[in-house]
């Protein structure tokens, strides 16, 4: 039995400590605020109740399996898991609307067909079937197997198996899910909806592999779901069960390095207020391992990449009074009107100004309002990136 640090409390650290445990390790978390669960965050007020992070689960089968190897309950005994159908509403920027039924690629292909126009379904159904196999060659490496020194998730070649395109006097396949998009889908409607689910993880796909198609077919095979009484819960799920394991929560411990030895088992971790962890380590006397933000990672010590994300997130949290409508989507995105003007303002060098897409989630959840005559709504924005960070608000109307 080893005795290990794992330090932040975020949904993977949770995940981690779990397993740790189980294992037979002592498991000490560190975590510099004063709660766990890392993006998955509530803000409470008059009887409204928010996600302030995603609001939606896309792999449940990830959270089944953890719950199954690290204790007798499994998920849906720890949490109340609903399929959300439809999966999403669309609105693009010629008035054109479609909503996509939850992990039916009959069904989505029927309705992209009857509203964008005949062939569209088609064309966004063998899509789906080259991200299957995208998905098929990057789903070991990335959830299934450990990672190996000098590994290569993506063995030799591009996994996205691209059309081939004819242009000019050669002939090329798209790398870019930009390229996808202008290439093998052929419509603006379409290109928005492969493309959004790029920009709302903050990544430009004008340069995002190809292999980023494995974001939309997760949906699409694996369904679209929400957790009763928002995301929050699925995070007090886990650390409860990190709880029943025996892992050690410190909140409130800010770690600012990691040392090692190099003549003996130990390690340890060092904290803000100069406090100390010891930990399971290599052979060898103390030495620095670098800080704990990944400014400088050293041997032994992991974190953050010291590069920052190039778009940041705007979050609207509205308290409504009026009842939510009867057969109102849970998830409504709304197209940007000019695509490239918003990928220049989100990822190019010049400011320029441009509406954004934007994201509307109105669950059907009565734990979520104090009583049927309101609803709870949330916005979200991908925005450009400013020095300071995104202010998260509630308003009431």
């Amino acid at each position: 039995m080893a005795r290990i640090a794992v330090i932040g409390a975020g949904m993977g650290a949770l995940a981690a400590a779990a397993r740790l445990a189980v294992a037979g390790h002592r498991v000490v978390v560190y975590e510099r605020t004063d709660t766990y669960g890392g993006a998955l965050r509530r803000f409470e007020r008059d009887g409204f109740s928010f996600d302030t992070g995603p609001g939606l689960l896309p792999l449940p089968a990830v959270y089944r399996d953890l719950f199954v190897k690290t204790g007798k309950e499994p998920l849906e005994a720890c949490v109340d898991l609903v399929q959300v159908d439809p999966s999403s509403r669309h609105v693009f920027a010629d008035g054109t609307e479609v909503s996509l039924p939850n992990a039916s690629r009959a069904g989505v292909v029927a309705a992209l067909d009857e509203a964008l126009g005949s062939g569209t379904g088609a064309r966004w159904g063998d899509f789906l079937v080259r991200a299957r196999e995208a998905w098929d060659r990057t789903r070991r490496p990335l959830l299934e197997e450990p990672l190996w020194p000098n590994w290569q998730v993506l063995a030799e070649r591009e996994p996205y198996p691209a059309v081939p395109h004819k242009r000019l006097l050669r002939t090329r396949r798209a790398g870019t899910l930009a390229e996808v998009a202008a290439w093998e889908l052929r419509d603006a409607r379409l290109a928005a909806l492969l493309e959004g689910h790029a920009i709302a993880h903050g990544l430009d796909p004008r340069s995002t592999p190809a292999s980023a198609a494995v974001l939309p077919y997760l949906e699409h095979a694996f369904g679209t779901w929400y957790v009763r009484g928002g995301l929050r819960e699925l995070a007090r799920a886990v650390y409860e069960r990190c709880v029943a394991r025996r892992v050690e929560f410190r909140f409130g411990a800010e770690v600012s390095g990691c040392w090692r030895r190099t003549a003996g088992p130990r390690g340890g971790t060092r904290r803000r207020d100069g406090g100390r962890g010891g930990v399971r380590g290599r052979r060898g006397r103390a030495r620095h391992a670098g800080p704990a933000d990944g400014g400088a990672r050293g041997a032994g010590c992991r974190g953050r990449a010291a590069t920052a994300p190039a778009a940041g997130r705007l979050t609207v949290l509205l308290a409504l009074r009026g009842g939510r409508p009867e057969g109102t989507a849970h998830r409504t995105v709304v197209h940007a009107a000019d695509r490239e003007a918003e990928l220049e303002a989100l990822f190019g060098t010049a400011e320029r100004n441009s509406r954004p897409t934007v994201t509307i989630l109105r669950p059907d959840d009565p734990a979520l309002v104090p009583d049927p005559d309101h609803e709870a709504v949330t916005l979200r924005a991908v925005v450009p990136r400013v020095p300071k960070s995104p202010t998260t608000t509630s308003s009431k109307a």
